[in-house]
């Protein structure tokens, strides 16, 4: 009789432990708190930001050259505004724009010039934003 209590106390101490080891590493998880921040890429919606207000600017001596794309850049609830913003315009392509940071509002400014690109292959609109 002595030796069937004996299996029954280790397996309850044994889960007792692992009870406690649980409800441990529970705490720990849960405080760690990671501030929101501002990322996203895509084509649609992106993740972080919003992309709206979305204008080409043409070429004036040759219109069939885009010189620009300008578009607002609103961050989500609680991120901050983003401070790089790139552009891609040809889904077959690996011409990333660089995009110029407004000196007030939101409005990002991608020079499209070099290389300059016509408006005719222009197939898609992928933005990048960072903080």
């Amino acid at each position: 009789m002595f030796h069937s209590r004996i299996p029954i106390l280790r397996i309850a101490i044994a889960l007792g432990l692992l009870v406690l080891l649980s409800a441990t590493a529970y705490g720990f998880a849960a405080s760690n708190t990671v501030p929101e921040n501002g990322a996203g890429d895509g084509q649609a919606t992106i993740s972080g930001y919003a992309v709206t207000n979305v204008t080409y600017t043409l070429n004036a001596t040759t219109p069939t050259n885009l010189d620009k794309v300008e578009f607002d850049v609103a961050p989500s609830a609680g991120a901050d505004p983003p401070t790089t913003v790139r552009v891609k315009l040809i889904s077959s392509g690996s011409t990333w724009y660089s995009c110029t940071a407004p000196t007030t509002g939101t409005t990002w400014s991608c020079a499209t010039t070099s290389p300059s690109v016509t408006a005719s292959a222009v197939n898609q609109l992928q933005v990048v934003a960072a903080q």
